[in-house]
């Protein structure tokens, strides 16, 4: 598995695009394009599902890889052991089945 700025570097170099023409057809900045796959700097959230657009990849998929670079992030950062990504996932299933009941509530 890769990060999510390898993942962008690997799908432009699949399209040969350079780094500008790539950050062009995004309009982003061509210097932000070689800090995103180098991890200096986050690929802006408001501009994935054009990503998605351009890569021809579904835009949950694009989302989900996007995410999971932040989360892992955050681990690192404060020396969370791999548990903390079991722990993560029994809250969302949590959070999903609890709003999943609120939901069917009728009146």
């Amino acid at each position: 598995m890769a990060t999510f700025g390898e993942f962008l570097k690997k799908q432009r170099e699949l399209k040969g695009l350079t780094q500008d023409k790539f950050a062009r057809n995004l309009d982003i900045p061509s210097t932000d394009v070689s800090k995103i796959e180098r991890g200096r700097k986050k690929f802006p959230f408001a501009k994935l599902e054009e990503l998605s657009d351009f890569l021809e990849i579904d835009f949950r998929q694009t989302k989900d890889l996007f995410t999971a670079d932040i989360l892992v992030e955050q681990a690192r950062k404060y020396q969370c052991s791999d548990a903390v990504f079991a722990v993560a996932e029994e809250q969302a299933k949590y959070l999903r089945s609890k709003g999943a009941k609120q939901s069917k509530m009728d009146f």
